[in-house]
């Protein structure tokens, strides 16, 4: 509506005409181009309101000075279909709508069942006045409120019935709860305008209702015709007035932007309302929005790991960069020494394809010299990631950390086989995406446990500095083989820098190795000959507390590479119990705790 037309209607100096009108007919041709004149013609006069039209006819909620009403009421009466269009009118002293919106529906009330066909036929009808009188006499019958919940709160018939209903979708469903003598019995159905029970009433016939009717014009024709008399409260109506008395009258409630709800007077002077935020039937607790946003967002990491999205074949394009300490070398024995876990033969392949290519373009070839930082893009069609586990845990999250507890198999970062199936790639399709989640510290694919994430590159920054500085508190359960003879120890091997096997193992070199020191508590021996260790890594080294027990000769139960106990779960039982670190935003400490896998709390003898 254009703002000369709204300020026209908003100087409207005699009451204001309220119209409802419905009228099933057949229109399943031209609706678009009969929208559109119907549209303009409303806002020619100045109205305001709702027109739904559809196959199955129209209803409409208008509203405007008496004379511009009755005049789309005749124009609309000028037509063959709607010549016999009722109407029901009350009066406002303002137009209780925004804006004139003429919609095409599939249905103009949504039931979803094609064989009620309120066109062709709908049940009998009881007027107002043979209600009101069935009601003095005391007639037994049953009185049927087919409206929603918060409908039939604000106000019903004394002895109606009502199927706690939340949308009339749920209307065929509901009337199941009706006891089965009902089916013998007469029924009486009604709603705010008669329109739901045209559609009600054929429906519940077709279930074997046999005496069904239904309140000609509903509530609101039984307002203008007989009061209030057997009815308590007010009715809910679809528009700015929200509530009428029974003299047609809007009664001041007000609904809650939010939730949609009826408020009072004492609803909006209590200290749970805010206007076009909260009332006191919505209004949550920080601590309930919290909560609320930490369910939700567990359940769209859950559902993001059970979509395995890097288990469906795609093109995984993935840059190669140069680090310094492989320049000079060929491009073959680059590549086999940057990811050793991949077969020379599966890179001379993709290399004999062109699936590698330099930054012009071309492909590269397996002789070339690379150079410092040198940049190549493989791209790898078909690609189809290994399957992982999926029940990832939100144990925290606020503005700057994510904390998970992460399961096995399951990689932190994209690397050699998997780029989709990670868990950096499985969060960031949880969480927005103009957040860059970083991992700050790496768990193996095969231990599970607290993963620390950063939302904030400044957040990141400060953690990550706390790894490097060996200031994070970390600790591990494992269970191991054999019975150790000690109940603390402490290991300081060195282990070597870079891998030294075809699966990225390290070595213990007393000579040239990164220092490492790890601490090690007995905390139970099981009378299955294995035992569960509390460690504590001081330094971070790739495989520390894995190649530590290996050399004290209590390999863990699963490893695969130092190890060659299997486990009785057939997966690496070691898992990161607690991190504690200090946050990046409080500057105060923090501490993280995985709840222990069943391996790690199964009964045996107490060390």
């Amino acid at each position: 509506m254009s703002e000369t037309l709204e300020r026209a209607a908003e100087k409207f100096t005699a009451p204001i005409l309220n119209v409802a009108a419905y009228k099933f007919v057949e229109l399943e041709t031209e609706l678009e181009e009969r929208r559109q004149k119907l549209k303009e013609f409303c806002l020619e006069l100045g109205l305001r309101g709702t027109i739904l039209l559809s196959p199955e006819g129209i209803n409409m909620f208008v509203a405007g000075a008496p004379e511009q009403v009755h005049a789309l009421l005749a124009h609309l009466r000028s037509t063959a279909e709607f010549a016999d269009l009722e109407a029901k009118e009350s009066f406002s002293d303002k137009v209780p709508f925004r804006r004139m919106l003429v919609r095409i529906k599939k249905e103009i009330i949504p039931c979803g069942i094609a064989s009620v066909q309120p066109g062709e036929r709908t049940s009998p009808k009881l007027t107002a006045k043979e209600l009101k009188q069935w009601l003095d006499e005391g007639r037994s019958f049953r009185l049927l409120d087919t409206r929603n919940k918060y409908e039939v709160d604000l106000g019903t018939f004394a002895q109606a019935e009502h199927l706690e209903l939340d949308h009339f979708r749920d209307f065929p469903e509901a009337i199941e709860s009706l006891p089965e003598e009902a089916k013998g019995e007469p029924i009486v159905m009604f709603c705010t305008g008669g329109i739901r029970c045209e559609k009600a009433g054929p429906l519940m016939e077709q279930e074997g209702y046999r005496e069904v009717y239904q309140l000609d014009g509903g509530i609101l024709k039984y307002f203008e015709e007989c009061g209030g008399e057997h009815y308590e409260g007010s009715c809910f109506v679809f528009d700015g007035r929200v509530a009428l008395d029974p003299e047609l009258k809007p009664t001041g409630n007000l609904l809650c932007f939010a939730c949609q709800a009826v408020l009072t007077a004492d609803d909006v002077s209590s200290g749970k309302f805010m206007f076009g935020e909260y009332c006191p039937k919505c209004y949550q607790s920080q601590e309930e929005l919290e909560r609320h946003s930490f369910e939700d967002r567990q359940q769209r990491i859950r559902d993001c790991a059970a979509s395995q999205p890097g288990s469906t074949p795609y093109t995984n394009v993935r840059e190669i960069h140069v680090p310094g300490r492989f320049a000079g070398k060929p491009m073959i024995d680059f590549l086999c020494s940057w990811q050793p876990r991949i077969q020379r033969e599966q890179w001379e392949q993709w290399l004999n394809a062109g699936e590698i290519l330099l930054e012009n373009g071309q492909p590269a070839i397996a002789n070339l010299r690379v150079n410092e930082g040198q940049r190549f893009v493989q791209s790898m069609p078909g690609t189809v990631e290994p399957e992982i586990a999926t029940n990832i845990e939100l144990l925290h999250e606020d503005e700057s950390l994510i904390v998970v507890s992460k399961p096995a198999p399951m990689p932190c970062h994209p690397s050699g086989r998997f780029n989709r199936n990670t868990l950096v790639s499985i969060l960031s399709q949880a969480y927005p995406k103009q957040e860059k989640l970083r991992a700050v510290h790496r768990l193996d694919s095969l231990t599970t446990g607290v993963t620390v994430l950063c939302r904030k590159y400044r957040p990141a920054k400060l953690v990550q500095e706390q790894f490097a500085s060996q200031s994070v508190e970390k600790t591990y359960m494992a269970r191991v083989t054999g019975h150790p003879e000690w109940n603390e120890r402490v290991c300081e091997l060195p282990i070597t820098a870079n891998a030294v096997g075809p699966h990225g193992e390290r070595e213990i070199d007393e000579s040239s190795g990164q220092e490492a020191r790890t601490v090690f508590r007995l905390l139970r021996k099981f009378d299955d000959g294995t035992s569960l260790i509390e460690a504590c890594p001081e330094t971070g080294r790739t495989h520390q507390i894995r190649l530590h027990l290996h050399q004290l000769g209590h390999s863990i139960l699963g490893d695969p590479l130092y190890g060659n106990a299997e486990s009785p779960n057939g997966t690496m039982m070691l898992h990161s119990s607690k991190l504690q670190l200090i946050h990046p935003e409080s500057d105060k400490p923090v501490c993280f705790q995985a709840p222990p896998p069943e391996w790690a709390s199964l009964s045996g003898t107490n060390h």
